[in-house]
């Protein structure tokens, strides 16, 4: 494909993604377009590479339970074929036992205290970014769970699924009932994003934008 058509692609898949709110519950995703956004998600770039994110698809009981405290997503509830909360890691640090399990187990490297790699990011988190506390962690995390977030919209986009990044939720009720439920430790895991897949039951709107010139500068 030549760039001239790429770029015209990337820019309809952009214009096609629009924050659904009102879903056909009749209609549902293929497997492997469910798989490829996941995948979407997974493939995504974090931080030294830490992931520190998981995906958690809510079932109808979940669906049910959060609308009280998720006004937000309550018409993807409704309607939407994949309801998902994305949760970040609090305890990301360059010595904990995740950090170890990632670079011992997925990155197959051996793990010190004392490493280049390892003494460089404590300072990148401790001093260069001012990390000092769980809710820190979780700021920084969540950061990065929005470029996983982003990337699973354009790919739904591309698959022509429709798609909601959703932050109308009370925070600390949504933790809480994961807690509950035994979805995530609290001490561990915060709620960082939700989002919804299925398809569409409305016309997309077309996208109203600041003009380049007002966002971009050049030094």
């Amino acid at each position: 494909m030549e760039k001239a058509a790429i770029r015209q692609q990337i820019l309809h898949d952009l214009n096609r993604r629009y924050a659904t709110k009102k879903y056909d519950p009749n209609k549902h995703l293929a497997p492997a377009d469910w798989e490829t956004i996941l995948t979407a998600g997974r493939l995504s770039p974090s931080s030294y590479g830490y992931e520190p994110w998981k995906f958690v698809l809510l079932d109808q009981q979940a669906r049910q339970d959060i609308q009280p405290f998720a006004w937000g997503a309550v018409a993807s509830a409704k309607g939407a074929d994949k309801l998902i909360a994305i949760l970040v890691r609090k305890d990301v640090t360059y010595n904990s036992p995740y950090v170890q399990h990632l670079v011992r187990n997925i990155k197959h490297k051996e793990f010190s205290e004392t490493d280049p790699r390892t003494l460089n990011f404590k300072n990148f988190q401790e001093n260069d970014l001012q990390l000092k506390t769980d809710q820190d962690r979780y700021n920084w995390a969540s950061r990065q769970a929005y470029l996983a977030l982003a990337n699973m919209l354009m790919a739904a986009a591309r698959l022509d699924v429709d798609s909601c990044p959703i932050e109308g939720f009370n925070y600390a009720q949504m933790n809480q009932y994961l807690a509950d439920r035994g979805v995530m430790d609290p001490a561990h895991w915060g709620v960082a994003v939700m989002a919804s897949f299925g398809y569409r039951d409305q016309e997309i709107t077309p996208k109203v934008r600041q003009p380049l010139t007002d966002i971009y500068e050049e030094m």
